[in-house]
């Protein structure tokens, strides 16, 4: 990448954590449903202990409907705030799908950080490696970031309808999701951690990186 691209990156990042900051209430809204799904569970299970495979599955499923609470407002708000016209004429496509992709991806890592301390503490659970552990939610967030921007980005400009954004996410993330849970049941579990599962995520990452960098142009400048 030029400098120039890294630079309008940069600027497109600044103006969505702008963006998020003077929106608070809505990311809030994400926490909570995090911690009244987390607080519901805790107390049915009654001081029962959740099958790591279990556990590993509830918290990527919180993960997942955390991201589509988010995926899909990146594009519908500059609309409402007139500024997507603006953004198509003076921003580049590969700037604002980057831009847009990494807030979204960080936003999501570090409200995982804020929701796995709460988790374990609440389920009980020990985590055997955290290395691995951090390196799967990071892995993970970012390919679910990267393919919530572009699905929000498709369906923005096929006019669907936004409750349609799980249906379309889901199958597109089950090939990242399903290794992110085996990975963490494994930390959970105690048991080794095969890193044949670390490559496919990065490999997932990386597909999806191209994949996004190479549809977008067509997306961006389709009117």
């Amino acid at each position: 990448m030029h400098a120039s691209l890294y630079r309008a990156i940069e600027s497109v990042f600044r103006k969505e954590a702008r963006i998020s900051l003077r929106s608070r209430s809505s990311w809030l809204v994400v926490l909570m449903f995090a911690l009244t799904t987390l607080s519901c569970v805790s107390l049915l299970m009654q001081g029962d202990i959740l099958a790591p495979r279990l556990a590993a599955s509830m918290l990527w499923i919180i993960l997942f409907f955390s991201l589509l609470a988010g995926a899909g407002r990146g594009f519908a708000d500059e609309e409402q705030a007139g500024t997507l016209m603006a953004l198509q004429v003076y921003g580049s496509s590969q700037a604002v799908l980057f831009g847009k992709g990494l807030f979204m991806a960080v936003l999501l890592f570090v409200l995982s950080l804020l929701i796995v301390p709460m988790y374990l503490v609440l389920m009980d659970i020990a985590v055997a490696s955290w290395p691995a552990f951090l390196l799967t939610l990071l892995g993970g967030t970012y390919g679910m970031a990267m393919a919530g921007t572009l699905l929000s980005a498709l369906m923005f400009g096929a006019k669907v309808q936004s409750g349609l954004l799980s249906i379309l996410m889901l199958p597109v993330l089950l090939p990242i999701l399903l290794p992110a849970i085996v990975l963490t049941a494994s930390c959970f579990a105690g048991e080794a951690v095969h890193g044949s599962y670390l490559v496919g995520i990065a490999l997932y990452d990386a597909i999806m990186t191209l994949a996004a960098s190479l549809l977008f142009d067509f997306l961006w400048y389709e009117d």
